[in-house]
């Protein structure tokens, strides 16, 4: 238990948490919707910091980053609890828990760093929960990484206040934001908060602001957010606020959690939204959970050759060179030289 950063005191023991864009105000004795920040004698704590439930090592390509650092390996790890509520969470036994989730383990910013090295990893990755709740740990942790020369990685909802953000943004090398839809009924119905704008503007700010680098992943969920219109105006507000570089991933939805009575999205779907995301002007657009689909793969924007070919999280072949298409010079923006990585007699 450690007190927490950005809350304030209300009368009658009451506190206001500032972290995310709830700001819900606490009783005494009571947690926040995140369920890992509680007001004990009317001062605001959480109740996860050093609390790990997950960690792997992970290729880049899983979180998902196509465009940074290919090929790499990411130390991934994981804590409790959640400031959304989505009923399809693939995640959602410890994004719906908190710290008396059984399997946790305690851990320090040290020990991460040294496991990260150890393991010869590029990167660690804050993930598989929401590790925006998980804010005092994850800057304790990406400070120290950074001094040891270590990237940080944020796969996150992009849920957070601009102010915490701020201080935690300098020390974020790369971010994949879930972008959950492009209509605020979904945020309310499935996601359990009342908008989604506040994603979308720290998704505006990491890259336009802080310069860190940024994919969007949009998962198409049958009859609530795959509508022809909500991706056509997703991906013109990418174009607009985020640039026509930036990589954005459709992916598959499977049931889970509390929606396992619809489909699995078909297959049309998730090519009638990448058909509609290149209209609107993005060269760089994926699709996800669809193993040995052309859409895993990246092509030149100018000339159209196959440049890197994908199955699943595997690179098959790349044909990038000093970050331009080996075949036409056009410009490619990925963030770091590829290397066929080799982990204990294991290649990916």
């Amino acid at each position: 238990m450690k007190e927490a950063k950005y809350w304030e005191p209300l009368d009658g023991k009451k506190v206001r948490c500032n972290l995310c864009p709830l700001n819900c105000i606490i009783n005494e004795g009571k947690r926040g919707s995140c369920r890992v920040r509680m007001n004990i004698n009317g001062m605001l704590y959480t109740l996860n910091y050093g609390k790990v439930s997950s960690i792997a090592l992970d290729p880049i390509e899983k979180k998902p980053l196509f465009h940074f650092w290919p090929g790499s390996c990411a130390f991934s790890i994981g804590t409790v609890g959640c400031n959304m509520h989505c009923k399809h969470c693939q995640n959602w036994e410890i994004s719906q828990a908190d710290e008396t989730f059984p399997y946790l383990q305690d851990a320090t910013p040290e020990a991460i760093v040294r496991l990260a090295k150890h393991y010869e990893c590029e990167s660690i990755a804050y993930t598989y929960n929401e590790p925006t709740i998980w804010y005092e740990f994850v800057l304790d942790t990406a400070k120290l990484a950074k001094k040891e020369g270590l990237n940080n990685i944020l796969v996150t909802n992009g849920y957070i206040n601009e102010e915490p953000f701020r201080e935690l943004a300098p020390y974020i090398d790369a971010m994949n934001i879930d972008i959950k839809a492009f209509d605020d009924r979904f945020y309310m119905k499935i996601a359990s908060v009342p908008t989604g704008e506040p994603s979308r503007k720290i998704a505006e700010m990491a890259k336009n602001e802080f310069g860190i680098h940024v994919e969007l992943t949009y998962l198409i969920i049958p009859t609530l957010n795959d509508r022809d219109e909500e991706i056509r105006a997703f991906a013109r507000w990418v174009v607009n606020n985020l640039g026509d570089d930036t990589p954005v991933h459709f992916s598959r939805f499977f049931p889970h959690y509390k929606l396992l009575h619809l489909p699995p999205t078909p297959i049309e779907t998730l090519e009638k939204a990448y058909k509609i995301a290149r209209e609107e002007g993005l060269k760089f657009v994926y699709l996800g959970n669809v193993p040995g689909h052309r859409g895993e793969n990246t092509y030149c924007p100018r000339c159209g050759k196959l440049l890197i070919e994908r199955w699943g999280f595997e690179i098959l072949r790349y044909e990038i060179q000093d970050g331009k298409c080996k075949y036409c010079g056009e410009n490619i923006p990925i963030v770091g030289e590829y290397k066929r990585k080799k982990y204990r007699g294991m290649w990916w």
